[in-house]
């Protein structure tokens, strides 16, 4: 990653923005603001002498417009629960961060237009319940639900594990509110799903990653809330099982297939071991696994027939070897609690280099072939490790450092695995950010492999909104 070369903040800045922030609406020195600064992943730590949180949009305004009259950086941030390093300032003191976290209320319910209206700093579960409550659906589901933000999730255009089916954050806002990097306020909250009036300008924000201004409140689509639901384990032999399950699958049940995982035995292993609370689904160990959920508005129980029916004819077709369909609520949670600490179970396991890649779906098994095999004739003994949405071809295919590495060692390997893997995904026309984003981490990697077209387009956007460059500057385009 490129250093931070920027000037420190002056103190006459920072007193003006404490000033404008009021008493209660900002955090300075550093054991107060180090929980906005620290990533989850890497343990990357940016530094800032200010974190400001404003509770209103107008109060956002305020604050951006003095730092666009002074050019002073901002990093917007919600829930800091990114993966790329995208939230976090970076180290020469050189930027303030403007949290969203205090903007946290539920604006409106419009169940004859199934929509809600939140601000941006709404943990993404508290949106999930409002909607429950009303036998709604708010279908975007990942593993950090009970802390991420839904600004964070829009600007990163979150994913998650029901993308098959909803489709990932971009395909559930329908509008947007946002403070622009000159102080303006764009009021985009309507909640309509037809509107050809001109260029669909939300849709620069969803996944900007900050960089193009601070999203402060959202309208978001709901969906009737299922009402008969089944979650199966099952076992399979490969990736291209999977795939073939998948399409098996989906003929047989159409848009009742609502979330489709593929799990690598390693990554079972790894939760088991380091995550307590966790058992193994099955007697028999396994090379690979599929987690999948069916669900439907019909009567409670209605699926298991259908889905029982379909995974036996999967099973006589040879498509897989065994499964298991969970017997309550219980069961069916604790599946899924399984792979929601995936992350937690690698970790434990000493460590990885991570990567949020997709591929056609088609494409699944030969990628993970090709990858496995450099992988492992660069590194014998590496120990492979993948998992991840397989309906929508999003893997987090993750190698963690051989046995008897130390961590620091695999770390230094950090730029050739990185090559390695995304080169194989270049070749098979997949992205090298699926539902993370760019933010640093994958910055100079973006780079060398978008073209001179794409780069020029997307710095022509940034100078357009932000000719300035005060807004989360060195993530995701580098000017």
């Amino acid at each position: 990653m490129k250093a931070d070369t920027a000037a420190p903040v002056a103190d006459v800045h920072l007193a003006a923005l404490k000033a404008i922030a009021g008493p209660g609406a900002f955090l300075e020195g550093s054991d107060a603001t180090r929980p906005y600064r620290l990533s989850w992943r890497y343990g990357y730590e940016g530094h800032t002498a200010l974190v400001l949180r404003p509770k209103t949009t107008a109060e956002t305004a305020a604050l951006v417009r003095y730092c666009a009259e002074h050019r002073i950086a901002i990093v917007p941030q919600a829930g800091n629960t990114g993966l790329t390093f995208g939230g976090q300032p970076r180290e020469a003191m050189s930027e303030v961060v403007v949290s969203v976290d205090r903007m946290d209320t539920i604006r409106a319910l419009d169940l004859g237009n199934d929509t809600i209206t939140v601000d941006a700093g709404v943990i993404l579960q508290k949106i999930q319940e409002a909607a429950a409550a009303e036998q709604r659906l708010f279908p975007l589901s990942l593993g950090a639900q009970g802390s991420c933000r839904i600004g964070g999730n829009i600007s990163t255009n979150a994913g998650g594990v029901q993308v098959l089916r909803y489709g990932n954050t971009r395909a559930l806002v329908l509008g947007l509110e946002v403070v622009l990097p000159d102080g303006r306020i764009w009021d985009g909250l309507r909640g309509l799903r037809k509107d050809n009036t001109g260029y669909d300008l939300k849709q620069l924000f969803i996944g900007g990653e900050g960089t193009l201004g601070i999203i402060t409140a959202a309208v978001l689509k709901l969906f009737p809330r299922p009402t008969a639901s089944e979650t199966a384990w099952i076992a399979v032999e490969s990736p291209a099982q999977s795939v073939a399950l998948l399409s098996a699958m989906k003929a047989q049940m159409g848009d009742a297939v609502s979330a489709f995982e593929l799990i690598r035995r390693s990554i079972v292993d790894f939760t088991i071991k380091g995550v307590p609370g966790n058992d193994d689904p099955m007697r028999e160990v396994h090379p690979w696994y599929v987690l999948m959920d069916v669900s439907s508005q019909g009567a409670p129980g209605s699926l298991y027939e259908p889905l029982s029916e379909a995974l036996a004819a999967a099973a006589e077709a040879g498509t897989i070897v065994d499964a298991v369909i969970a017997g309550s609520v219980q069961q069916a949670r604790k599946l899924w609690k399984m792979r929601e600490d995936m992350a937690d179970g690698q970790r434990a396991a000493g460590g990885s280099i991570a990567h949020d890649i997709s591929v056609p779906v088609s494409d699944i098994a030969a990628f993970v072939a090709e990858a496995d095999a450099a992988v492992e004739a660069a590194y014998p003994g590496v120990r492979h490790c993948c998992f991840g949405h397989v309906g929508d071809g999003n893997l987090h295919y993750n190698p963690v450092r051989p046995e008897g590495w130390a961590q620091e060692r695999f770390m230094q390997e950090y730029g050739a695995i990185n090559r390695i893997v995304h080169d194989i995904v270049i070749k098979h026309r997949g992205s090298i950010s699926a539902e993370h984003g760019i933010g640093r981490i994958r910055l100079e990697e973006n780079h060398h492999y978008k073209s001179p077209v794409e780069l020029d387009l997307l710095r022509a956007v940034k100078r357009a909104l932000d000719p300035a460059g005060i807004m989360n500057p060195g993530k995701m385009i580098e000017m």
